[in-house]
């Protein structure tokens, strides 16, 4: 098996035609089609360096212009997938015995502003009586990152061995953990070559990027929250639906339960942008007093990861069980004990609730009198500038920095009116931060028709 003939037969059968123009045959014997052996064989020279890497970057050109069907994605997610490490929490059942026939569920965002959704999620349903084995990401463009908001919090540990993971699971029913070197690591090879191949964008390679990860953690079940949007990876409904189904498919294809959202990311979720802050949101959240825009989209995905993992029958009794978990108090305490648990100190948490803000501060007000919308894109590239977020993956975040939003898209407000208060890293972010943020606050004399948060349920 050769690496060049699986490059060409992706890439397809050229023919010149008499005009001199070349065209694509996709007929018999010119397929585009791969088999499961001829994927391994890619990936597994991928990591081990028997294929070199303008070999793999000619492979990956190869599959953006051709795409992949659903069994060639699952076939490529394994392969990435079984490059490393990869969790089975079912085979602890003798040391968990609440592991026993559990289903593990967990949830994955395809990234937005704002959006701190599986951080109120996870003890959300975990209080419902759901094992979630969650693994995040840190943030990367102008979207958030959930291991990011995790280390604002002093002491705590977003690097957890199996065991810790597991014992935390059977523990308080979810645990929060990064990817480690061991996980998937075909897929921090080939996600630097996409980014330097323009490739990004293909929704195989996204699929199996984000599943190769997710499967690898132990989870039974999927929910996906696919935003589409300005803020959002995915700009248009259509490109949305198309990962989703992608997302889907390819996990079911897996054995994966798999289900998924489509959700609006053109404006902020929540009132509050930035790492502390938006735990500071999210013990808002567990103590009833979220955001509605918060509260709706992680209500819904938490009724979905109820249903997927038996505890509820109907998403309306699994809506009614996660209001029921905040409500009680009860999400708020695992919460807080995942803290503890996690290496952080929960009572220091509460006290500075509040309080906890850069010292470097600047005010954007309205500069005209109507109905506001304020851009999630512009809004997320101004918290980079701030030190929220971070343009690759060395740089360093500002656990202090971010936005806190007095107006919310649709809100009417008047000339002079506190929009926005804006911390930053140091002095000299505030006003060219400041000049992005004007530029993501429009202003109209009309009410504005504002998007359904939830689009769509793919399944």
């Amino acid at each position: 098996m050769r690496a060049t003939d699986i490059i060409m037969k992706k890439r397809g059968t050229f023919v010149t035609l008499e005009d001199g123009t070349r065209k694509l045959l996709n007929g018999e014997g010119q397929t585009q089609t791969l088999t499961k052996e001829e994927i391994d064989f890619m990936i597994k020279g991928c990591v081990d360096g028997s294929i070199p890497q303008y070999q793999m970057s000619a492979w990956l050109m190869s599959i953006f212009f051709n795409s992949m069907t659903f069994e060639e994605t699952g076939y490529l997610t394994q392969a990435m997938l079984y490059s490393g490490d990869v969790i089975d929490l079912h085979k602890r059942d003798n040391q968990y015995p609440n592991f026993k026939d559990t289903i593990f569920v967990d949830k994955h965002s395809t990234g937005g502003v704002g959006d701190k959704l599986s951080l109120p999620l996870a003890p959300i349903v975990a209080a419902c009586g759901l094992k979630v084995p969650m693994m995040s990401g840190r943030a990367l463009g102008h979207t958030g990152g959930t291991l990011d908001k995790l280390d604002s919090v002093n002491g705590y540990k977003t690097r957890l061995e199996e065991d810790d993971f597991a014992k935390l699971i059977s523990k308080t029913g979810f645990a929060m953990t990064g990817q480690t070197d061991k996980i998937a690591p075909a897929d921090k090879i080939l996600y630097s070559l996409r980014d330097v191949t323009g490739t990004v964008e293909s929704i195989p390679l996204i699929t199996a990027s984000i599943l190769s990860k997710k499967c690898a953690e132990g989870s039974d079940g999927l929910v996906f929250d696919v935003k589409y949007g300005s803020g959002a990876f995915m700009k248009s409904i259509p490109d949305a639906e198309q990962l989703a189904n992608f997302l889907v498919n390819t996990a079911k294809s897996m054995g994966k339960k798999a289900s998924a959202l489509i959700t609006d990311m053109n404006t902020p979720l929540g009132n509050k942008i930035g790492n502390f802050l938006e735990i500071e949101e999210t013990v808002q959240c567990l103590q009833n007093q979220g955001p509605e825009d918060v509260m709706e989209v992680t209500y819904a995905l938490g009724a979905e990861m109820l249903v997927m993992g038996k505890i509820a029958s109907t998403t309306d009794e699994g809506l009614l069980l996660c209001k029921q978990a905040v409500e009680s108090g009860k999400a708020l305490k695992l919460f807080l004990q995942n803290i503890d648990d996690q290496g952080g100190n929960s009572e220091e948490l509460m006290s500075q609730l509040y309080k906890r803000r850069s010292p470097h501060k600047i005010e954007l007000r309205a500069i005209e009198d109507g109905y506001i919308f304020i851009d999630a894109y512009k809004t997320g590239l101004s918290g980079i500038t701030l030190g929220v977020g971070r343009n690759k993956t060395t740089d360093s975040v500002c656990p202090d920095a971010g936005i806190i939003l007095h107006a919310k898209t649709g809100n009417k407000v008047s000339k002079g009116d506190l929009i926005m208060e804006i911390f930053g890293k140091d002095d000299d972010c505030l006003q060219p931060a400041l000049e992005s943020l004007k530029s993501a606050v429009s202003y109209s004399k009309e009410p504005l028709n504002k998007n359904k948060l939830i689009y769509k349920k793919i399944q």
